[in-house]
């Protein structure tokens, strides 16, 4: 059985976690999530889930460790797992993609939707603690974290893009025809 793994990315709060979500209920996927890992060691220090600490934890992992740290945790992960469709959720850096290709049947995704849009969606989420009182300039500043930064390039290197600025129809449509596509591409094999 080839596997369909499905690197989501995104800017903030574009959609990656209903992505997710959709395709863990309605097709069985396993998903893996790279603020996980650091949501974990913030756990472990006592740490508030900011947006700032992420960042900061991920910079000092990456710093000394290697730019591909959390890839390569979550490649070891995924090579694992025997679904048949795993998501990998929250891919940020060119270097992430490098690592994360080695995997068969890795697509990157990028979903794109209006910083109005995810504005009004993390305001709603309350992911975390500083989400729920933000501004929209401050949310235009947390696009300028340094784990922001590379996102937007990734538009261009992704294997598939999708408009998620209507509703969770519509979302979830275009993800359906993504995952019939790459069934059918698997059991043509």
């Amino acid at each position: 059985m080839s596997k369909i793994i499905l690197g989501l990315t995104s800017q903030i709060a574009a959609g990656k976690g209903t992505t997710t979500e959709y395709l863990t209920k309605n097709y069985k996927a396993s998903s893996y999530r790279f603020s996980t890992i650091l949501r974990d060691v913030l756990n472990r220090l006592y740490l508030e889930h900011s947006r700032e600490n992420i960042s900061k934890i991920s910079t000092v992992l990456r710093k000394n460790f290697s730019e591909d740290i959390l890839a390569k945790v979550i490649y070891e992960d995924v090579k694992k797992d025997e679904r048949e469709i795993i998501i990998v959720d929250g891919v940020r850096r060119l270097a992430d993609i490098v690592y994360l290709k080695k995997l068969p049947g890795f697509r990157l995704v990028f979903i794109s939707t209006d910083m109005e849009k995810r504005y009004q969606r993390i305001i709603l989420r309350k992911e975390n603690v500083d989400d729920t009182g933000k501004t929209f300039e401050q949310f235009k500043k947390d696009h300028e974290l340094e784990t922001e930064l590379q996102i937007a390039n990734l538009k261009e290197v992704a294997d598939i893009v999708i408009d998620n600025n209507g509703s969770f129809e519509d979302l979830y449509k275009q993800v359906d025809k993504i995952v019939k596509e790459l069934l059918e591409k698997n059991e043509s094999r």
